[in-house]
Parts: C-alpha cells; structure tokens; sequence
C-alpha cells in the first residue's frame, strides 16, 4: 500500500503555527473521480471569513487507490494542505476513522464526495458551533438534479432529506455525516469512533453514543450542501438494489429491535396490495412505494441469512 500524501503550502503551515483555529474537512470516496473533483475544486472556493484555516481529508476506501492520481493532481496546483490515505478494508466506518486519524487542529468535517458545498457552508457551521456553544452543528443536503432527470424522479422524493429550524439540539437518529462539523476533541484517541460492524447507519450510531455521553449537536439549517442525482440513480435497478441493501443492513445493525421486524411483516403485503393502484397514481408514486417494499423485503431476508447485495457500496 502506498504512503499517504500530504502537500501543505507555506500559507496554510504559518495559519496552523499562528493558533488561527483549524478545520480538517474529511472526504471518504469510492471509485467517484466524477464527483470528487468538482468537490474539492467547490472546497477550494470556501469563503472562511478570516475566522479559520481549514484543510483537506481524502480517504479512499478502495484498496487499488484509485483517487491517488487526482488528489495528488489537485495538490499539486492548490494552496490547500491536503492528505490523502488509503482505508484498504471497504468499510465506510473505517473509512471515517481513517480521514479522523489524519486529521489535525481544532473540528472535523465531513461532506460526502457525491455532495458539493454552497460557498459560505463551512463558514456557517463553524458559526454555529460557537453561538449554540455545541459540540458539532449539521445542515441540510439538498438533492441536486441533471437537467435532464425525469419528473418522476424529481416527484418521488426519494432524494429528498429532512431539515429543521435552526438551533434544534438533535436527537441520535438524526445524527449524518454528510455535512457536518465537529469537535475534534470529542474523539477520544482509544476509541474506535465509527464502529465497522455497521455497514450503514453507523452515523446515527456514532451520534447516539455521543450524546449519551452529554455532548450536544445543532442543526444549522442555512448550512447547504448539495448532493449530485447523476443519471445512474434514476435507474429502477439502482433504486431497488439500494433498497435492499439499506434494509439488509438495517437488521444488522446491534440496535436492530424485533419493533422493526414485525413493521416489515406487515408491510410487506400492504404494499404488495398497494402498487396496482400506486401505479395508476403515477410513476413517481409506484418507484416509492416499490423502494420501500424492497427496504422492508431486505430486513426480511436478512432475518432468514439471505443478504442479495455482496457488496458493501451499490455505486451501479
């Protein structure tokens, strides 16, 4: 495995060295050089205000390394410090905690590597930490379509994600890392922060855990980040494949309950029984009622030792 690459311009050393507070923005990525590029080119724009120095985070969570080539590209031509490592085992929650051991100064960040930020979106967090007195402040990811995304799509709503008035202490399960920043001090150097026997979810529990130990989270609602919907995510397969994984992986998990094993028992039929009529409603309303009837037939499966995705990613 090759040595992680670390490329820091004289700028960003005398920031760090000054006491200018510091935030590592952390990017875990999988075989997406499509979307990791624009994302550190939107990083690059970020307007910090004078109020921090911040730096970059790659770690690729694919053992052929295939994000090497553009990273060292990007380093090579940016006044940013930028790291980039390798997590071999694909993992997300290795993953997470590889970027977190590279990391340096005083927050974490983390923003997907199919997301781009809006200009002020570092700046807003980091804001929010400081006024609320929080130990991290999350904001919105928004769905970001292709102008030639079907209106289906686009109705579905299944790109779509909650947000919430500003300044709402969030609970557990509302905890992602998608964008997000943290305190870096809230991750104690003995411990294995993002625990890997979660194949998804293990943002929520990370954050539950976080708060049972009296560390309090924000939302910061004007904090956007945008995610890219390219093409391959209009794709039926795609949507029933991750549907099914995200149900496989959701009875995994150790806070699995038997609650959510009997909710997908009688589901399963009721949405059967719906789609005829879904279906005459429209197309948007047919996909969503089809994904959540896969979701509800992976846990399902996983019940009986049937797990249908291998992999841990669906990327087609």
């Amino acid at each position: 495995m090759g040595d992680d690459i670390r490329v820091a311009s004289s700028e960003h050393a005398i920031s760090l060295l000054a006491g200018t507070q510091h935030i590592s923005v952390c990017i875990c990525t999988y075989k997406r050089p499509q979307f990791l590029k624009p994302l550190l080119e939107k990083l690059s724009e970020q307007d910090t205000g004078g109020l921090f120095s911040f730096s970059i985070v790659v770690a690729d969570n694919d053992c052929l390394e295939s994000a090497k080539a553009l990273v060292t590209e990007f380093a090579g031509t940016s006044s940013i410090l930028i790291t980039y490592c390798v997590e071999p085992q694909q993992n997300i929650a290795l993953a997470r905690n590889k970027a977190i051991g590279n990391c340096v100064g005083d927050f974490v960040a983390f923003i997907d590597d199919d997301e781009f930020p809006t200009p002020c979106w570092l700046q807003t967090l980091f804001k929010a930490c400081h006024e609320y007195g929080a130990d991290g402040a999350l904001g919105p990811v928004k769905p970001f379509f292709d102008p030639e995304a079907p209106e289906w799509i686009i109705k579905s709503g299944l790109y779509d994600r909650p947000s919430y008035p500003t300044g709402l202490v969030i609970d557990g399960r509302k905890g992602r890392t998608g964008n997000v920043v943290l305190k870096r001090e809230i991750f104690r150097a003995t411990e294995q922060w993002f625990r890997p026997e979660f194949r998804t979810g293990e943002d929520q529990d990370f954050f539950t855990r976080m708060i049972e130990r009296g560390h309090v989270f924000v939302w910061c609602n004007e904090a956007v980040a945008y995610e890219v919907v390219p093409p391959i995510r209009w794709n039926r397969k795609f949507l029933l494949k991750r549907a099914l994984l995200r149900g496989t992986n959701s009875l995994a998990q150790p806070n699995s309950k038997v609650l959510d094993v009997t909710k997908s028992i009688v589901a399963v039929p009721v949405y059967i029984l719906a789609l005829p009529l879904m279906l005459i409603l429209g197309q948007d309303r047919f996909i969503t009622y089809l994904v959540k009837l896969f979701d509800h037939l992976g846990k399902l499966l996983a019940l009986v030792g049937i797990n249908p995705i291998k992999d841990s990613y669906v990327t087609e």
